[in-house]
């Protein structure tokens, strides 16, 4: 029997309600009438009803945090009543930062964006200093390659090579150090106008840091004596798991026994509103900062401090002494992220791993990846005579038939080698592994984590399986217990990280999105200790996810997009959760039941059968167009080692410089053939449908990662333009995804900052959903900022860091936004009020 209506009883009600009413398509909306159980209503039609309220002088503003809290007219009501109409928006306060403008802006107040002239200009020269730089690379490689060939015999070879790889290794960890004292000195607090001539040392210094083989060292106390080297302030005993190293590192402040997990960013720099700022972020002793969490600049954390695991700090934020800290923006929590500690981790044990992990890389890897071709030529007489460069004519059947079988046997002997590695190697590592006991850092069990860590993430394969039913087998052969696995096709997306596959479970029903991070190691400064992270039976695990080992879920829920996994408190069963720190939501809406009736049965064999022939063709294909990739790079290589005699280093230049040319014409066709050279369209449609298959046919056929070389270049505009984005002039990208482009149009002036992604779908269940998104001209994207399908953000709108814009919202012009879910921000300075902070 249908519910009575309720009759609004305030002038709040009765306006929400005609509002909800024009939103769902009914004559009226009774006030007790639940939102999503009674009318049927998604996310995406509440965030709507949202953008009708904002609009309205004389209604408070309601968030979709505030929806989903209080789900009826007469709750909502009553919860906001007394509450401020929205006012209109305030002013940016200047914050004074030193500036290489001649004017001097105020950081946080709008740009004045470059000229189209300024921007062709950064544009040249860069592509110059990439040109000279591959010159002298190719110049000391020829050079080197040449001295380790002449050696007399494999042990003379080897001694040369390992003398070739120490100095090239010492050179590129050497040369950003350098450049950095040079063309910066040291980092202050300023503000730097993007495509400027500041702005071009700004490029360089971050470009060498950034590609520096000091990475390698992740984790190790090598990679914090680099930090040093670069101007840092690292106390004795901290611990970095993060790869994103920063930039402006003189700004960087970390204490003693500090442990920054994995993902996390603390760059000390962003890029707002057209122009680089940058500024502190100072971290005291015995800090935690979780996984996959944003530090912007200018923030601090006191002694003993904590922030847990997808969160972050915005401008402004300090946590005082001993408090702790989870959300996006960080807010209050008693929960403790902290991990044992271990006393056998000394400054001897530290000094001797380090001095190991070197040794093993200059004398061991090195010499067998970059050296080994030479010491087989050396050895082999036979292989010598076949890979004289003197023996090849650039033209001719002879020589595209030996780049033809080079390049195959490199492409399909290391898929298989690959796969037999990442199966075997690692178990046997893992047979020394114990669960829920502490280890020491910087030793043998150590090593063995990161060995298993670095083996079975291996971005190539799962990209390769990912979004089809081979998915499964894989993860299952990497060690993940799958349970009695209920396929569906999508099970998993293709990207799909761990820190320990063995100790990862996964229940009977559950599919994950994309973006899965499952954290099954917890760090201190001194130890580790791995546990198993199970996630329960018919769950639903949206984008970019991080689960940790204590998550409080178990069955039946729904963990939306960008949600924080809760640690603490009850366990959840039955319900949805959304938002960092997370709340509940309904598990599911009556829209999307929609396509239950192809999960079941006879019709799901059918279509599961179609889609399984779909994807493996999918799959053929992706094999396919990275074979050929492969092969023409061989030709190229081959070719300009043949006219090295002729044409010297240029060669090697040219050579490099017509692979990339390749790589990015090659991948635009391909990306465009994935989707029949159409631009994709709106869907809503079942994963069993042939529309959704051929969607994940075009996320296969361009998940590949080029463009990322081009972050901070007018040339990724470029690249964005002919991969079908709708992007404007001048646009400044450090680091943007856009995961279904010809859905995504960027206005001009718009500054994309590291980790954002702009993503038109959405996947809960087996429902697909996508949708058009706008961002205005002149608006920025904060660092790690997500923006869901069907989302408008009006001219020079700002979303601050880490912060999820959800489904369907509305951002007005020059509104500030920030949150997870994201909200309109009253204080539009890029930090938070006391009152927010408390």
């Amino acid at each position: 029997m249908a519910r009575p209506v309720s009759a609004p009883e305030s002038g709040a009600e009765r306006d929400f309600a005609e509002l909800l009413a024009g939103v769902v398509s009914v004559d009226q909306v009774s006030a007790e009438s639940h939102f999503f159980h009674d009318l049927g209503a998604d996310s995406l039609v509440m965030a709507r009803f949202c953008a009708r309220v904002r609009k309205r002088a004389d209604l408070p503003t309601v968030s979709m945090k505030d929806v989903y809290r209080y789900p009826t007219i007469r709750s909502l009501a009553k919860a906001l009543a007394g509450a401020a109409p929205t006012p209109p928006e305030p002013q940016s306060p200047a914050v004074r930062v030193p500036s290489d403008e001649p004017t001097g802006h105020a950081t946080g107040a709008p740009a004045t964006p470059a000229s189209t002239g300024q921007y062709l200009l950064c544009g040249t020269l860069q592509l110059l200093l990439f040109l000279g730089f591959s010159f002298l690379a190719a110049l000391a490689a020829v050079r080197g390659y040449g001295w380790i060939a002449s050696g007399a015999g494999v042990l003379d070879a080897y001694v040369r090579s390992v003398l070739v790889c120490s100095a090239a290794f010492v050179g590129l960890c050497a040369l950003p150090v350098l450049a950095k004292w040079v063309l910066i000195g040291r980092f202050t607090p300023r503000s730097i106008p993007v495509w400027s001539l500041g702005y071009l040392r700004f490029w360089t210094v971050k470009v060498l840091i950034r590609t520096s083989p000091a990475r390698l060292f992740t984790g190790s106390p090598v990679y914090v004596l680099y930090l040093r080297s670069l101007g840092a302030k690292v106390g004795r005993g901290a611990v970095v798991l993060s790869k994103h190293l920063p930039v402006c590192t003189d700004l960087l402040t970390i204490g003693d026994r500090t442990v920054i997990r994995k993902d996390s960013y603390f760059s000390c720099y962003r890029a707002h509103g057209g122009r680089i700022e940058t500024g502190r972020v100072s971290l005291g002793s015995d800090v935690l900062v979780s996984e996959q969490t944003v530090l912007d600049i200018d923030t601090s954390m006191g002694d003993r401090a904590q922030l847990g695991h997808a969160s972050s700090l915005h401008r402004g934020q300090a946590v005082p002494e001993g408090e702790h800290r989870h959300g996006s923006p960080a807010q209050h929590t008693d929960v403790d992220y902290g991990a044992p500690g271990h006393p056998g981790c000394t400054t001897i044990r530290r000094a001797v791993y380090g001095t190991l992990q070197v040794a093993v890389l200059l004398a061991v890897y090195l010499p067998l990846t970059i050296g080994s071709s030479t010491l087989l030529v050396t050895a082999v007489p036979r292989l010598n005579e076949l890979l004289n460069p003197g023996r090849w004519a650039v033209s001719g059947w002879s020589f595209l038939r030996d780049a033809l079988a080079g390049s195959s046997l490199l492409f399909f002997g290391a898929l298989l080698a690959g796969l037999l590695v990442v199966t075997t190697v690692p178990r046997l590592f893992n047979r020394f592994m114990e669960p829920g006991r502490v280890y020491p850092l910087y030793g043998f069990h150590h090593s063995a984590q990161r060995a298993i860590a670095l083996l079975t993430n291996r971005r190539f394969f799962t990209s390769l399986f990912g979004d089809s039913s081979a998915i499964v087998h894989y993860l299952r052969r990497l060690g993940y217990d799958l349970c009695r696995v209920e396929q569906t096709g999508s099970n998993f997306g293709t990207e799909v990280k761990h820190e320990n596959p063995y100790l990862s479970s996964v229940g009977t029903g559950t599919m994950v999105a994309d973006g899965l991070s499952i954290v099954n190691a917890d760090f201190s400064s001194t130890a580790f200790r791995l546990s198993r992270a199970a996630i329960g039976p018919r769950n639903f695990l949206g984008n970019r996810i991080v689960y940790p080992s204590r998550s409080r879920t178990g069955d039946n829920c729904l963990i939306a997009t960008k949600a924080m996994v809760p640690v603490e408190g009850p366990l959840r069963e039955n319900v949805g959760l959304l938002g960092s720190p997370s709340f509940e939501i309904p598990r599911t809406v009556e829209r999307d039941n929609r396509f239950n009736h192809l999960a079941s049965g006879e019709e799901l064999h059918r279509r599961l059968a179609a889609k399984n022939k779909h994807n493996a063709v999918t799959a053929v294909l992706y094999l396919l167009a990275r074979w050929i990739h492969v092969c023409v790079s061989t030709v190229v290589v081959m070719g300009a080692a043949a006219l090295h005699d002729s044409l010297g280093a240029l060669a090697i230049v040219a050579a490099s410089f017509l692979v990339l040319v390749f790589t990015v014409v090659f991948f635009v066709l391909v990306e465009r053939a994935g989707r029949a050279f159409r631009p994709l369209e709106r869907l809503y449609c079942s994963i069993y449908e042939p529309s959704f298959w051929r969607h994940e046919r075009y996320w296969k056929m361009s998940s590949v990662h080029y463009i990322q070389m081009l972050d901070g270049t007018p040339f990724k505009s470029v690249v964005w333009r002919l991969l079908g984005v709708r992007i404007g002039k001048r646009v400044f990208d450090d680091g943007c995804s856009f995961p279904d482009r010809t859905l995504v149009s960027i206005g001009d002036d718009c500054t994309l900052n590291a980790g954002t992604v702009v993503q038109c779908h959405s996947q809960e269940d087996g429902t697909f959903k996508s949708d058009y998104s706008t961002v205005g001209a002149g608006c920025t994207l904060g660092v790690g900022a997500f923006v869901h399908y069907g989302v408008t953000m009006g001219d020079g709108a700002v979303l601050a860091p880490d912060s999820f814009l959800m489904k369907g919202e509305e951002v007005p012009d020059h509104a500030w936004w920030g949150g997870n879910p994201a909200h309109p921000v009253p204080d539009r300075c890029a930090g938070l009020s006391d009152r927010q902070n408390a």
